[in-house]
């Protein structure tokens, strides 16, 4: 066996509540800190929260879908997970990180393992200014938001913006505009995970804007710096010919 000691951790619904108590009455249960490996029970959102939380220790995570979408997750089964477990094919992914400087001062640095999306906080359509390592590539874009995505996480946020899906081992991290006025029908582009992206909003005060890296909320920025964190490294637990990579096909053609 691979992983002698688990840690099961789960999201605040009843479901997912009632399955982490019959999988520790099965399988045991150790804290984070001493397991070998870490199930997740709950959906994508619970399991990007996990990997964040646990990003410090050594165990790898294997979710076990009891929410909604699911992605992330594996499918639910109380029978053979330590089977399951020693038979999973491993996924190493990095995130991005965010820096946001707001138009009162305050400084924000987030990670992001999906995404780091600028939305419009008000009635009017956001401005943004588009540089990449330092080079101005869009003097104004006149749009709802844009973000930036991971391959793990372009079948996320992205892929509903219209972006495209990326292959989970490519060097490449998504740029996508979300309903894009000006330029007209402008739907992003495609960025070396090397890349480091910055966005200036245009009438910060006027057309508010604000950023969000996996849920963590920047208010009314002026400008964000965005660049992927190679340093930083979760790994992540797949039954086989169910892994991310097949995933991410799979979905191209659905």
């Amino acid at each position: 066996m691979r992983f002698k000691k688990i840690s099961f951790l789960a999201s605040k619904s009843e479901v997912a509540q009632e399955a982490r108590s019959i999988l520790m009455q099965t399988y045991g249960d150790v804290p984070p800190l001493q397991a070998d490996v870490i199930v997740a029970l709950g959906g994508d959102g619970f399991m990007l929260s996990t990997l964040h939380s646990t990003q410090v220790l050594r165990a790898p995570v294997y979710g076990m879908n009891r929410g909604t979408v699911g992605f992330l997750m594996n499918e639910y089964g109380e029978e053979d997970l330590v089977a399951r477990l020693a038979a999973a094919e491993e996924a190493m992914i990095h995130p991005l990180r965010m820096k946001a400087h707001c138009v009162d001062g305050r400084k924000i640095e987030a990670l992001a393992i999906n995404e780091v999306s600028l939305l419009r906080q008000g009635p009017q359509a956001a401005k943004l200014r588009i540089l990449v390592d330092g080079k101005e590539r869009m003097p104004e874009l006149v749009c709802d938001g844009a973000l930036l995505a991971t391959p793990a996480g372009s079948t996320a946020y992205n892929y509903s913006a219209h972006g495209q899906i990326l292959p989970i081992g490519a060097e490449i991290l998504a740029l996508t505009a979300m309903a894009a006025f000006r330029p007209r029908r402008w739907r992003g582009a495609l960025l070396p995970i090397t890349a480091k992206v910055r966005f200036e909003v245009l009438e910060a005060d006027k057309r508010p804007v604000q950023a969000v890296a996996d849920g963590n909320e920047a208010e009314t920025v002026k400008c964000v710096e965005i660049e992927s964190a190679p340093e930083v490294t979760h790994r992540l637990l797949f039954d086989p010919e169910h892994g991310l990579e097949e995933r991410l096909i799979r979905e191209q053609f659905a």
